[in-house]
């Protein structure tokens, strides 16, 4: 375990959602690097887990009683902001990202939350529909640009029975997100990142498309990782599972690959730093004006623009290019390094177990001209910081 929280002053919030049970690990696990872990529960949150159990993992009381008098008198949430090195709220519902957000504090979470000056991590977790809700967003959104730190799960089935986003992200991640902040790199500050993230498709016809299944998961841990280090995000998204952005960072949307490049074209002078990590679309075609209805169907296709040999060719920074391979593979990308004029690639093995598409860890090679360095078995996030450090080192 790092040794980045001994000592710090931890403030856990609890809020009233299923995934309340799964923050007992995070605490038992904060205490165990040294932490002093100090929970806040609101009284929804008390209807999923008892305050003895946090009190219990944490060696220390639990407060949710805004008016206790069973307790050493003093002005306890400014108190506990006072002392506080993090705060970390989770799950973070809907109802409590909203007061925060307006500014709202009717008990002794929101209170202590809105006195803190430290880092504040909170992990979104709510039904998918709730989740995408505009109101939502925009309220995350607020928190983002107040300096609050979103923490996403993946999408998955929920308790409610809707599969989609809204899970919270699990313990081991949410404590590494607390470690980073006292381990967090600012090496990039000053500096304009440009990512491409996810999917781009070839429309066949008015109901049909052809794509691949990119989910843009590591584009966004690779953007994230960025913006934490200080850097000036532009990220240009094709088709991605449903990620809040913050509002700061510069974003377009794109369909094709013809978009995507044009995108790249219109912002990457400004960029020291450009990673290309959507899959776009390698093949184009002609589409039908109609459905198609052939009893039997031969498709003609072309290749589809070179992103990054475009931008290998008229690079202004440093270059990341991904080459998701299924055989061949160092030397495919080594190919892919030399012929796209890049400075580093990283390499996905798509057939691997838990890695490449749609997956929230990932196994990669990193090539240079020089060298090769193949990572373990990781998340995508730790694999964007690791990216990140060996590009910054060239």
């Amino acid at each position: 375990m790092s040794n980045n929280l001994q000592s710090k002053t931890i403030l856990v919030g609890v809020c009233g959602g299923i995934a309340a049970y799964k923050v007992c690990a995070l605490v038992s696990k904060l205490v165990q690097s040294g932490a002093d872990v100090h929970v806040m529960m609101t009284k929804s949150a008390t209807e999923f887990v008892a305050p003895l159990s946090f009190e219990t993992l944490s060696r220390n009381r639990v407060t949710v009683d805004m008016f206790d008098r069973n307790y050493t008198y003093e002005v306890e949430h400014v108190s506990y902001a006072k002392r506080a090195d993090a705060v970390i709220i989770a799950p973070a519902t809907a109802n409590v990202i909203a007061k925060l957000a307006c500014g709202i504090a009717d008990d002794f979470l929101t209170t202590t939350v809105l006195a803190c000056k430290c880092p504040i991590l909170f992990a979104p977790a709510m039904n998918t529909a709730m989740m995408e809700n505009p109101i939502t967003t925009e309220n995350i959104n607020k928190l983002v640009a107040r300096g609050f730190t979103p923490i996403y799960g993946g999408s998955g089935y929920l308790a409610c029975g809707d599969v989609g986003s809204g899970r919270m992200a699990e313990p081991d991640e949410l404590y590494k997100a607390l470690d980073s902040v006292f381990a967090v790199k600012r090496d990039l500050l000053g500096k304009t990142v440009l990512i491409t993230s996810g999917a781009t498709r070839t429309n066949i016809d008015p109901v049909r498309f052809l794509s691949n299944r990119s989910s843009g998961k590591m584009g966004y841990a690779l953007a994230c990782a960025a913006y934490n280090r200080g850097a000036k995000v532009i990220y240009i998204h094709g088709y991605t599972n449903n990620f809040t952005l913050p509002s700061d960072w510069i974003t377009e949307s794109v369909s094709t690959t013809k978009e995507l490049l044009a995108a790249v074209k219109k912002y990457y002078k400004s960029a020291d730093i450009s990673v290309l990590a959507a899959a776009p679309c390698d093949y184009d075609i002609t589409p039908s004006a109609q459905k198609i209805k052939a009893q039997s169907l031969t498709l003609e296709f072309s290749k589809a623009d070179d992103v990054a040999g475009w931008l290998g060719k008229n690079k202004c920074g440093k270059l990341v290019i991904f080459a998701a391979e299924t055989e061949n593979g160092e030397s495919n990308a080594l190919l892919k390094l030399k012929n796209k004029n890049a400075d580093l690639a990283v390499l996905n093995d798509v057939t691997a177990k838990n890695a490449g598409f749609d997956t929230d860890t990932n196994i990669v090679t990193l090539i240079t001209a020089g060298n090769q360095e193949r990572l373990s078995l990781m998340t995508k996030r730790e694999v964007a910081e690791i990216v990140l450090d060996r590009i910054v080192a060239l």
